[in-house]
């Protein structure tokens, strides 16, 4: 037999035993990678539920044969589910698809790394435990009533302001108009000293009872000393002795002030 038929003969064998045995090159590598001593230690460990011995020999057999998908595989698995790591479970995932980018679970793995990169954010970044937390937001929760309550004040009391502003906002230049008439007004032939004296069961005489209504007034805009002691009719050397202290040339929006009583 000559030397050509003597290699096609043994090419047709090498076939033919490839298709019996139905292995391709990446199950076969996969075999292999599996045969790995150190490989198949880690495997008996993991059996044994020895997950920390196995990670051991999983790594050595990486420094056997660093291109180990299996290897990283496994690894991957012990450090995501045995040995809550999530850094190290994402990088084994990450090489294992780089060695076999068409593996069939390929998809689960991403799925497997999404979810370790979802722990691994929640490990960096604790949250505060709930009970405190809570006691937190309470604290949080009761500065802004009172902030709220003080606002609110305030709000009111500039409202209160305004009106008693608008209200006190001379209508027509006539002063006398602008008092309020009495409930019972004395007639005019009759004054108050004039009024009959009152007498009590013991024929005693009472005075009749003097009565004044303090009276006050809240500086609006353009308003003047000159011009409010006008309004009311009164001096002004009487509207500044009833108000200590008022500066005529600066009269300050909103302050209130004394009328006294006309003479």
């Amino acid at each position: 037999m000559s030397f050509r038929i003597r290699y096609a003969f043994c090419v047709s064998i090498a076939i033919a035993g490839v298709a019996l045995t139905g292995c391709s090159p990446s199950s076969q590598s996969q075999l292999d990678e599996e045969k790995e001593p150190h490989f198949e230690l880690g495997r008996s460990r993991v059996n044994a539920m020895d997950f920390q011995g196995a990670i051991e020999a999983f790594e050595e057999s990486l420094e056997a044969n660093p291109r180990s998908a299996s290897a990283h595989f496994n690894l991957a698995w012990l450090y995501d589910e045995k040995e809550s790591d999530p850094a190290a479970a994402i990088y084994h995932y990450q090489e294992y698809l780089k060695l076999r980018p068409d593996a069939d679970n390929a998809e689960v793995i991403k799925q497997r790394i999404y979810r370790c990169k979802q722990q691994l954010a929640a490990d960096v970044l604790p949250l505060p435990s709930t009970p405190d937390a809570q006691r937190e937001l309470e604290q949080l929760a009761e500065q802004n009533r009172e902030l709220q309550d003080e606002v609110d004040k305030w709000r009111a009391y500039y409202v209160s302001q305004m009106a008693a502003a608008k209200t006190n906002s001379p209508p027509q230049s006539d002063s006398a108009a602008l008092q309020t008439p009495s409930p019972n007004p004395v007639p005019p032939a009759q004054s108050v000293s004039q009024q009959p004296s009152v007498v009590d069961a013991n024929h005693s005489v009472s005075a009749p009872a003097k009565t004044s209504t303090p009276r006050t007034h809240i500086v609006a805009s353009g308003e003047t000393a000159i011009r409010i002691a006008h309004r009311y009719g009164v001096p002004l050397d009487a509207l500044l002795s009833a108000n200590p202290g008022l500066n005529p040339k600066r009269m300050r929006i909103g302050l209130v002030l004394n009328i006294p009583s006309s003479q």
